[in-house]
């Protein structure tokens, strides 16, 4: 069952914000939790705080354990810009953008497919593994093949072959 908490209208500009959001994304709850402790950016304690009362959402409203909890999505929205003067040269103004954040977080518990397909990845990675060393073999290959449809220096003789083959004399 997902659990949501949001926070709104957060000084802080939303590009800067989802750079935190993007770290806790699809990570289990404490291992969300350790990532924004000891991140330095300034959009990582108001997240913090946000990840704690969405766990306490889940704990005392939907009485869920907080073991079996991850990130299922962190959404940052823009909010309101607080526009501003800034006087410039020759009595002429130019606007400062106060950009704000809306942030939600939706919690949800991990299920026994959810698992499997966790270690189904782990199955896919091995043959994606698989994939880039036949690929490799496949270079290595067509390389051989490059080599061997080059004809060789010993073969070069005649008015022809000769002609194929600009050499520069040392004088």
């Amino acid at each position: 069952m997902p659990v949501t908490a949001k926070l709104r209208e957060l000084k802080i500009a939303p590009r800067k914000v989802r750079l935190v959001a993007g770290l806790i994304r699809r990570k289990g709850v404490k291992e969300a939790q350790g990532l924004l402790r000891f991140t330095v950016k300034k959009g990582c304690l108001p997240i913090l705080k946000l990840l704690n009362s969405a766990i306490s959402n889940a704990k005392n409203n939907h009485q869920l354990s907080e073991n079996d909890l991850y990130v299922a999505k962190v959404f940052v929205d823009e909010g309101r810009k607080q526009r501003k003067f800034r006087a410039r040269a020759r009595g002429t103004a130019s606007f400062i953008k106060k950009r704000s954040s809306h942030v939600t977080i939706i919690l949800d518990t991990v299920n026994k497919s959810e698992k499997t397909k966790k270690d189904g990845s782990a199955a896919l990675a091995t043959v994606k593994a698989d994939r880039v060393e036949s690929g490799k073999i496949r270079k290595i290959k067509s390389k051989v093949a490059i080599k061997n449809s080059r004809p060789s220096k010993k073969g070069l003789t005649g008015a022809k072959n000769s002609a194929k083959i600009f050499r520069r004399k040392a004088f």
